[in-house]
């Protein structure tokens, strides 16, 4: 059996920047357990899987740990694939996926997402991540992730976590978003996730869907910029609705290829 992949680099306009995913085009899913490996060889934070059905996507995410159930920066990567590559020729994509139907339009030079919105709320943080922080954040919430929120962004430039400590348990399938108002943005971000072997990620769509809603009212604007900190960086654009969250980002083509599974 032979695939076509790409790789592209979402939430960026230049090369080696943002988060890179592979995208996987398929006519009919294969087993799970193949699907999990193919993820794991391609050593890369998400590999998107999808099904072009025309009017609706069928898409789903692996990490080379566990499949996912939301990721925007593969999301947004595959919305790429079909628009700059396969000439998918409508200005809306329709995505079916396990976290319900999610949606992309083209507007100006960037993919805009629709996601659900996970609005976070007040929690107790896990003493095996409470201890593995080198400074403690001064609000703790959750929804899927974890959202410790601090004082600065230099806190959040700055934060050291012990990873012997951090990988003591699973969180499955959730992060832990770190978070501050930003300097040049209206907020930033880093995130990282226990027992993953991708430790840090470089930019995470899906936890924006609780950042946004967070900063949307701490800051009382619906319409704000972001910044995700990880040495490689990413650019996003978002919006707060009423029940869902616009995340809108650029994205590069990295490498073309096949996959061959014999």
């Amino acid at each position: 059996m032979k695939f076509n992949y790409y790789q592209i680099d979402a939430f960026t306009d230049q090369l080696f920047g943002g988060n890179p995913a592979k995208v996987v085009q398929l006519v009919e899913w294969l087993d799970d357990e193949l699907l999990q490996n193919i993820a794991k060889e391609n050593s890369v934070d998400a590999t998107a899987f999808f099904i072009n059905g025309g009017e609706n996507i069928e898409l789903r995410w692996f990490t080379p740990d566990l499949e996912l159930d939301l990721c925007g920066h593969a999301t947004l990567a595959t919305a790429h694939v079909l628009r700059s590559i396969l000439g998918y020729d409508k200005n809306k994509m329709t995505f079916k996926t396990n976290s319900g139907p999610l949606y992309v339009h083209i507007e100006n030079d960037m993919y805009v997402m629709n996601l659900p919105q996970r609005n976070p709320v007040k929690a107790e943080l896990p003493n095996f991540i409470k201890e593995s922080l080198n400074k403690q954040p001064k609000e703790v919430l959750k929804s899927r992730d974890y959202i410790l929120v601090y004082e600065s962004e230099s806190d959040v430039r700055n934060i050291e976590i012990d990873k012997r400590m951090f990988d003591n348990e699973n969180i499955d399938p959730g992060g832990v978003a770190i978070t501050a108002k930003g300097d040049s943005s209206d907020f930033v971000s880093r995130f990282f996730i226990p027992q993953a072997t991708i430790f840090e990620d470089p930019v995470t769509g899906s936890a924006h869907a609780s950042l946004i809603p967070y900063w949307s009212n701490v800051l009382n604007k619906n319409e704000m910029s972001a910044i995700q900190l990880s040495a490689r960086k990413g650019k996003l654009f978002c919006a707060n609705q009423e029940e869902r969250v616009l995340i809108a980002g650029k994205a590069k083509t990295y490498s073309e290829g096949i996959i061959t599974v014999e």
